[in-house]
């Protein structure tokens, strides 16, 4: 078992070590097919794509495929900025993108004041210090997901529940439902194995990634793979392993309705 596609990596425009080129060159290497430059979406505080350099980076992209055979999509990594789901997208930034990542992430530009204290510093808590996450929590946390799938073009949900106590299996049937593809994350994974079990069960569609920050990790993925042998999951439901590509369309439909 091996992938075929990795559509979650980084660059150094936002909070990667390595150029797009050299991402592509690390997939060449490794046998992939395509792969997804997904820089860390508008409003996150520290690492952030800047929309002046979008031009740019297509032009890399379209470059380093010329150059490697391999198939350079731009994409993003959109931050989830609270309860509402919002997420940190400019719909006139849109047609750069080909591919729409969305995950939760620390220090963002939240949608609301009042996330800095019940989305961030709460699950901190939980997440840093130990703290026992309450049922309130945990049903909010699962809401902000929900909310985010239900109301935007998600083509992936990148690292579900990372530092996010919230009921992954609720979540896994809405991206069953709306045709968001569940991400099992090389680098950021800290579900159960029987977590991991109910949501397969549900029958959700998966995709493995990398999240490479430096070009050697692109396409490295063993850490995300040895859980679905281990828990002898069904395979059948990964969409980007032995030589199978995505069909991605929420984010396409989306596109060609503006």
């Amino acid at each position: 078992m091996s992938i075929t596609v990795d559509y979650h990596t980084h660059t150094r425009y936002s909070h990667g070590k390595s150029t797009i080129l050299e991402n592509a060159i690390e997939a060449k290497n490794k046998g992939l097919k395509e792969i997804a430059i997904t820089d860390h979406g508008f409003g996150h505080r520290m690492f952030s794509v800047k929309p002046k350099e979008l031009n740019k980076m297509k032009l890399e992209c379209q470059e380093a495929s010329l150059q490697t055979g391999v198939n350079v999509k731009l994409g993003v990594e959109c931050n989830i900025l609270g309860i509402s789901g919002k997420l940190g997208l400019n719909v006139y930034d849109v047609n750069y993108f080909e591919v729409c990542l969305a995950g939760i992430h620390k220090f963002i530009t939240y949608d609301k004041f009042y996330e800095w204290d019940r989305l961030l510093i709460k699950n901190l808590l939980v997440s840093k210090l130990n703290f026992k996450p309450s049922k309130a929590l945990i049903k909010r946390n699962t809401e902000i997901y929900i909310n985010a799938i239900k109301n935007n073009p998600i083509d992936v949900l990148a690292h579900p529940c990372y530092d996010l106590v919230a009921d992954a299996v609720e979540i896994a049937k809405c991206c069953r439902d709306y045709g968001t593809l569940f991400e099992i994350d090389a680098r950021k994974t800290q579900l159960s194995d029987e977590e991991w079990t109910s949501v397969f069960d549900t029958g959700v569609n998966f995709i493995i990634s990398s999240d490479a920050h430096v070009s050697s990790n692109v396409g490295n993925v063993e850490s995300a793979l040895s859980i679905v042998k281990r828990l002898n999951l069904n395979e059948e439901q990964i969409v980007n392993i032995n030589g199978k590509i995505p069909n991605l369309t929420r984010f396409k439909d989306y596109k060609n309705k503006l």
